[in-house]
C-alpha cells in the first residue's frame, strides 16, 4: 500500500490477473456502498490506484484484510470486434506459435479477452486472455506509423491501435471499430474489465 499524494492510494499486487480481480472487487464494493467515497479506481499492470480518498491510511488498513476473488467477475460489459486477419505479421506469429495462419485466427477468435487496463493512447486497451505459451515478443524494429484499427500482439497482451502511431507490436489484423470517439459517451469503446471477443470477417 503506497500513499500517492494526500488523497490517493496505490495498491501493488503480484500479477495482472490479481490487479484485475482487485479492480473488479473495488468496483463492486463501491456500487454496493461498502467503500468510502472515492473519485476513481484505476487499474494498471500490477497496481490499482484509488484516487480521491479522504483518509488513505484508513483505507489501506481496510484493504489489507480484504478477501478478493481469485478472478475478476464475469459480469462486465462485452464487446465483439470484427477483424480482417490480414496483418503483415500474421505469418511471423504463426511461425512463433508453431502453427498455421488459419490456426492463429482460430485461436485468437476462440479466446475471450478482458481489458486489464488502458494506456499508451486514448482508447487503447491492454487485453489479457491468451495462454502463456502463445506470448510473442515485440518486433525488433518498431514501425514508425501503425494504422488505426490494427490488431496486435505483444507479450501477454492483445491490443487495438485507436489511431495512427508508432508501435512495435506484431500486427495480425485490422478492425473498422472506432476505439476512441470524443462525440460518444463514453468516448472509449474499451474500458477496464470489458470482455472482448474478436470475430473474423472477410
Amino acid at each position: 500500500m503506497l500513499p500517492m499524494g494526500r488523497r490517493a492510494l496505490l495498491v501493488e499486487v503480484e500479477s495482472t490477473e490479481r490487479a484485475q480481480a482487485l479492480h473488479a472487487e473495488l468496483l463492486r464494493l463501491r456500487e454496493a456502498g461498502e467503500l468510502p467515497a472515492v473519485d476513481e479506481i484505476v487499474p494498471a499492470a500490477v497496481t490499482v490506484l484509488v484516487d480521491g480518498v479522504d483518509d488513505p491510511v484508513a483505507l489501506a488498513e481496510r484493504l489489507r484484510g480484504l478477501e478478493v476473488p481469485e478472478k475478476a467477475s464475469s459480469h462486465a460489459a462485452s464487446v465483439v470486434l470484427p477483424v480482417r486477419y490480414d496483418g503483415p505479421d500474421l505469418t511471423d506469429v504463426a511461425s512463433l506459435w508453431g502453427t498455421t495462419e488459419e490456426d492463429v485466427v482460430a485461436l485468437h477468435t476462440g479466446t475471450e479477452f478482458r481489458v486489464a487496463f488502458c494506456g499508451f493512447a486514448p482508447g487503447f486497451g491492454y487485453l489479457t486472455g491468451l495462454p502463456e505459451a502463445l506470448r510473442v515478443p515485440r518486433r525488433a524494429t518498431p514501425r514508425t506509423a501503425v494504422p488505426p484499427g490494427s490488431v496486435g500482439l505483444a507479450g501477454p497482451y492483445t491490443g487495438v491501435y485507436p489511431r495512427t502511431s508508432p508501435g512495435g507490436w506484431q500486427l495480425i489484423g485490422q478492425t473498422d471499430a472506432v476505439l476512441w470517439d470524443v462525440t460518444r459517451e463514453p468516448a472509449a469503446l474499451l474500458s477496464p474489465g470489458t470482455r472482448v471477443r474478436f470475430e473474423a470477417v472477410a
